[in-house]
């Protein structure tokens, strides 16, 4: 018999198969929805109720009760984060990212001076908490060049956070007393064999590494980890399930992490991948609100891949979090303004702007983290 402390999210992963998930989702009924809606404390079944078909004309209610739940737990305050692009280069082919090894584009990595120098605009817009992103290319941006980059950020910032290649849990144990806050790994898809046509070539390329990477993070001793799918390269309704099932496990397991969730819908980039399944705005009000009621300690992040209008109008109803002013190409805050973006975002506003945004709203904008609670 399997020792219950050595389980770890692919055993609870492979007793489930997607299309009996699916299944189950599309099959609930406004009867299911009604009975979710009454309840206090939320299971999965109940979030794949709220999640289906059946839920759309719920839409109210849900809302009503996620700001509810939203404002208990967060108040009236929206953290706001920006993401420092530190480098383009990639050794996997990914059908939907700009930064695609089979991608033609001029090759960027920032260096020292130029990482400081976007380090002075983004600490001239207000920032004390910056998420750096990279492509995945281990040789030249890998454990060495991420703690060169902590070293010199560290002074700067009260958080860092990172979304970057996966790596070993040995790689983050070294670099979290470097000043490393939080990771965000996003599996992109729970559907194999789709995670397999989407990513044919390089480290990437393996499911079972990614799926493993927040186990590697709750055992390094993360503070923070954030979770999500690429919404578009399958249904969004059975991914967001296995999101759900991930995080689940996740917070009873390593119970001092915090956790966020990400919605990032696939965007336009060079390459042109047309999502495999559309989901409109209400759709994603819809699953916003539904992981409120599942889960009312998680974070709920909204990047600027959305539309202004889009984004004016969600705060109300369970983000906790905003990317505002996002550059999405090396350097493309102060040294680079050309390189190559990862995607092309939608709410090109500043910084300022949106922080008057929110206060307008009645919102108060959170410059860094939240500060730490868990020692």
């Amino acid at each position: 018999m399997k020792n219950k402390t050595a389980v770890m999210f692919k055993d609870i992963f492979e007793q489930y198969q997607w299309e009996e998930v699916k299944a189950t989702i599309y099959s609930k009924t406004a009867a299911d929805v009604e009975q979710a809606l009454h309840k206090q404390r939320r299971t999965l079944d109940d979030f794949a109720a709220l999640i289906s078909p059946a839920a759309a004309a719920y839409l109210q209610p849900m809302a009503e009760i996620s700001h509810q739940r939203t404002l208990q737990r967060f108040g009236n305050t929206m953290q706001l984060y920006i993401p420092m692009y530190l480098s383009n280069e990639c050794q996997n082919i990914c059908t939907y990212c700009g930064f695609s090894l089979d991608n033609k584009i001029r090759r960027k990595t920032l260096s020292p001076a130029e990482i400081l120098q976007e380090t002075a605009v983004i600490k001239e817009m207000g920032y004390d908490h910056v998420l750096l992103v990279t492509g995945e290319a281990h040789q030249l941006v890998g454990l060495d060049y991420f703690k060169k980059t902590l070293q010199l950020l560290r002074p700067h910032f009260s958080h860092i956070s990172m979304e970057v290649q996966p790596m070993d849990e040995t790689d983050y144990a070294a670099l979290i007393p470097l000043g490393l806050h939080a990771v965000l790994v996003y599996q992109e898809t729970y559907h194999q064999e789709d995670y397999k046509k989407h990513h044919p070539k390089g480290r990437k390329s393996s499911f079972q590494y990614r799926l493993e990477t927040p186990d590697r993070l709750g055992r390094a001793g993360i503070h923070k980890m954030g979770l999500g799918v690429l919404i578009g390269l399958e249904d969004w309704r059975t991914d967001s399930f296995f999101t759900a099932l991930h995080l689940q496990y996740l917070e009873k397991k390593y119970w001092q992490t915090r956790y966020s969730i990400s919605f990032p819908r696939l965007r336009p980039f060079s390459g042109g991948l047309q999502p495999k399944v559309e989901m409109n705005d209400r759709e994603l009000v819809q699953l916003i609100c539904a992981y409120r009621l599942f889960n009312q300690e998680v974070e709920l992040s909204m990047s600027t891949r959305e539309r202004e209008s889009f984004r004016d109008h969600i705060i109300r109803l369970g983000i906790t979090s905003m990317s505002a002013g996002s550059r999405t190409n090396p350097g493309g805050y102060a040294a680079d303004r050309q390189s190559l973006e990862q995607f092309e975002i939608s709410d090109e506003r500043s910084a300022a702007a949106i922080a008057a945004m929110l206060k307008q709203s009645g919102y108060e904008p959170v410059w860094k983290d939240w500060d730490q609670v868990l020692g």
